[in-house]
């Protein structure tokens, strides 16, 4: 009789695990998820898909039925912002947002870089071209180049959003790359470059970080459509747990 009870409980806890599968930004992976992913399905009790690819892509496969939650590492009006351009008549306005952590945007530079100080004001124009030479921020005689993660990154929507009011940054000084790790990469190899990176990222690789009169700062968030199911609030809870301990 014992034996049948305790078949019944343990059949009864595998029928309530579920996977979840959550799409979308590669900061939020690399952060939380990539490193996290066993402890977060052992408090939560279920199993995970993660399919990193940027926080944009992330909230279309949401919407598509394709994932159960996105990642994203920006606020989710800025995302949604974006998303009208992407996927017009997808129903933006029953996402919901999580927060999970929020994070420090560095502005990191070439290690032979003397700059270490600039305004906001400054950053601002440098991203649309206006200022184009280290010299004019009190550095040596080299074309400043902008480094960001294209394609609906999390980063360079922040970016966009605080400084330039949802402007696109572009021009022949900037250099898009596919990755956070290909950005910093790049800021390592090109003398003039400025990278818009995570701070945790751009730390591990020794960059030095051009310091402005506050802060930017990041949100990294899990979407779900409408309310969250009982196992996607687990999953979301077990995530903030893990977020509470590598802040």
């Amino acid at each position: 009789m014992a034996v049948s009870i305790l078949s019944s409980i343990v059949l009864t806890h595998q029928a309530c695990a579920e996977t979840i599968t959550v799409q979308g930004s590669t900061t939020f992976a690399r952060r939380l998820m990539d490193t996290h992913k066993a402890t977060i399905e052992a408090d939560s009790k279920h199993s995970l898909t993660i399919i990193p690819n940027k926080s944009l892509p992330g909230l279309i496969a949401l919407l598509e039925g394709r994932a159960d939650m996105a990642m994203i590492s920006a606020s989710l009006s800025s995302e949604i912002d974006a998303l009208k351009n992407a996927a017009p008549g997808a129903a933006h306005d029953r996402l919901q947002s999580h927060e999970i952590l929020t994070t420090r945007i560095a502005f990191g530079l070439h290690p032979s870089n003397r700059v270490r100080k600039a305004s906001l004001d400054q950053v601002r124009r440098v991203l649309l071209g206006e200022i184009t030479n280290w010299t004019e921020l009190g550095g040596s005689n080299l074309p400043i180049r902008v480094v960001l993660v294209g394609g609906g990154g999390g980063v360079t929507t922040v970016i966009e959003s605080e400084l330039l009011g949802g402007q696109r940054v572009s021009g022949s000084h900037v250099i898009f790359v596919k990755t956070p790790v290909q950005l910093v990469q790049v800021v390592e190899q090109e003398q003039g470059a400025i990278g818009f990176a995570q701070l945790a990222l751009t730390q591990q690789k020794g960059l030095p970080e051009l310091v402005t009169e506050r802060p930017i700062e990041q949100t990294l968030s899990l979407v779900t459509v409408g309310n969250p199911t009982p196992a996607m609030n687990d999953v979301i809870q077990a995530t903030k747990r893990v977020a509470e301990k590598v802040m």
